[in-house]
């Protein structure tokens, strides 16, 4: 856990989730036990997505890929509570709104580099780790006519 802890998403991702566990508590009990507790819940979830999707080798993408749709999922339930002046103070969502977006931006930035990765390891065909000729008949040589 302690290498995770250098990591700006990890870092970005315990902050809102001690930042909506410091909101929800304040909030009226009428929201404190229904959207109180779902926000509670999505943003633990996002910090097991990020543990997975780091500790992950076989399918990483597709782990990031639920990160990107759970950051979406509490994006909702922080302005439904905005909507429902569950909120003390304005700051207090804005704060979780912004750590909200950047776990989001930083999740996408993620899924870009391996996107990126996987598509530059699959562009030329290998052979014996030397890259071939995408054309088998192509006898031209390099850099003239």
């Amino acid at each position: 856990m302690r290498h995770m802890q250098q990591l700006p998403i990890w870092r970005d991702a315990n902050l809102l989730l001690l930042e909506v566990e410091k909101a929800v508590r304040h909030f009226p009990r009428y929201h404190k036990y229904s959207l109180g507790t779902d926000l509670r819940q999505q943003a633990m979830g996002i910090c097991r997505l990020i543990i997975r999707a780091y500790n992950s080798d076989n399918n990483q993408q597709s782990q990031i890929k639920r990160l990107g749709l759970a950051v979406d999922d509490i994006k909702v339930q922080i302005q439904l509570a905005k909507e429902l002046e569950a909120f003390r103070h304005f700051r207090e969502f804005q704060q979780i709104v912004e750590l909200a977006v950047s776990v989001g931006r930083q999740s996408g930035g993620w899924r870009r580099h391996l996107e990126g990765r996987n598509s530059q390891n699959r562009s030329a065909p290998r052979h014996n780790g030397r890259t071939e000729s995408l054309c088998a008949g192509d006898t031209t040589p390099r850099g003239g006519v």
